[in-house]
């Protein structure tokens, strides 16, 4: 007989409780099968979660991409739309003196200028028009220098995809025919002498997104004189026998 090592501890509680007739205490099935229900349960919420926070993402996502696409076109037309010239283009064609701003209902072209800055400094003509592919239709703009090549050479023309997957492109064009009469809005301007006041540029895209329509002011929309812009430049170019005064300068940055 074993004897009980401990003084006052009785020798049973050493012992298995299966040997007096009681189980050791655990989980029963069903209790496993409960507890892996609610973590099967608790692992699809989570993954649901997570996917619908992804699809939000995604849709917000595109939804900044669209308004900045939107701002970008709009931009485009207001910085160089805004400020075309009403010039003569009597160098492109020999003996043909054809007026700068051309427009019908899906093409258009104008004559601005490109910031010092730009790569492209100087007169650029720009000319938008509505090209078709295989798969889309997208808005193409050119940009050519504007003033007359030398003899044998070729003005290097640059090509840019402004919106792509285009659906609707339509140009309305605001003014009087003769420059007196009351202006309209009319769908085609070619060979006129002016510019029309105001140019209203519709767009629609494949996906539906709704575009609200662009309506640029022209600032320049005197009769045309090349000479008048030739004198413009010339006077922009600083004269160095006249005296500056810093102090005048300091005040113009102020």
């Amino acid at each position: 007989m074993r004897k009980n090592k401990i003084p006052g501890v009785p020798l049973h509680a050493f012992m298995p409780q299966r040997l007096y007739g009681h189980a050791v205490a655990g989980f029963t099935l069903i209790e496993v099968l409960i507890v892996m229900t609610l973590l099967s349960v608790m692992v699809v919420l989570l993954f649901a979660s997570m996917k619908i926070c992804a699809d939000s993402w995604e849709k917000g996502e595109s939804k900044i991409a669209d308004v900045n696409e939107v701002a970008v076109v709009y931009s485009f037309f207001q910085r160089h739309l805004s400020a075309a010239k009403p010039l003569w283009d009597d160098f492109s064609q020999p003996e043909e003196r054809v007026f700068s701003f051309q427009g019908n209902s899906d093409a258009l072209q104008f004559v601005a200028d490109f910031p010092a800055s730009a790569g492209r400094a100087g007169l650029q003509l720009f000319s938008l028009q509505l090209k078709r592919d295989d798969q889309q239709q997208y808005i193409e703009v050119t940009i050519t220098p504007f003033f007359p090549a030398a003899e044998g050479d070729t003005l290097s023309s640059e090509k840019v995809t402004l919106i792509k997957h285009v659906s609707v492109f339509s140009v309305a064009y605001f003014g009087s025919e003769d420059g007196t009469s009351e202006g309209s809005w009319q769908p085609l301007w070619q060979d006129r002498e002016r510019l029309p006041q105001l140019v209203r540029i519709t767009i629609g895209l494949e996906s539906g997104i709704f575009w609200p329509d662009m309506v640029i002011a022209l600032k320049n929309i005197g009769m045309p004189d090349n000479a008048d812009f030739a004198q413009d430049a010339d006077d922009d170019e600083p004269n160095p026998d006249e005296n500056i005064n810093e102090e005048d300068i300091n005040e113009d940055v102020e």
